[in-house]
Formats: C-alpha cells, structure tokens, sequence
C-alpha cells in the first residue's frame, strides 16, 4: 500500500492535481483516485510514472510507495 499521505502531500506541493495523476499514469481520473486513496493497487510501471511525475528520487521511493 501507498503511504497516501506522503503522495498526497507531494502533490500539493507540486500542485499535481489527481487528473494530471490520470493523465501521466493514461487512467481514468476515477482510477487515479482510487489508486491514490488505496483502494485499488498501484503496479510497479504505475508507481514509476508517479514517482516521476511527483519528482521523487530513488532513495525515496519506498517511504512513498510502501506505507508503515
């Protein structure tokens, strides 16, 4: 599971809206949500392209994509 806080707050920091998740992941913006809000799995190409978008570095990757 996504540590949906930390993606959440990455985006408001960026100002990445969840249709602009859509768009970059080539989703529907109700998919976009749901992945987002842990409702449905991301796969490991989707949290790549998140992860690319939000500007997250490597190192980073797993206190995002793996929550605690």
């Amino acid at each position: 599971m996504i540590n949906t806080n930390k993606i959440k707050g990455r985006m408001k920091e960026l100002e990445i809206t969840q249709a602009d998740v859509a768009k970059a992941l080539n989703i529907a913006p109700p998919t976009a949500n749901q992945k987002i809000n842990n409702v449905r799995p991301f796969d490991l190409e989707e949290a790549e392209k998140l992860a690319n978008l939000l500007a997250i570095e490597s190192g980073e990757f797993g206190k995002y994509f793996f929550a605690r």
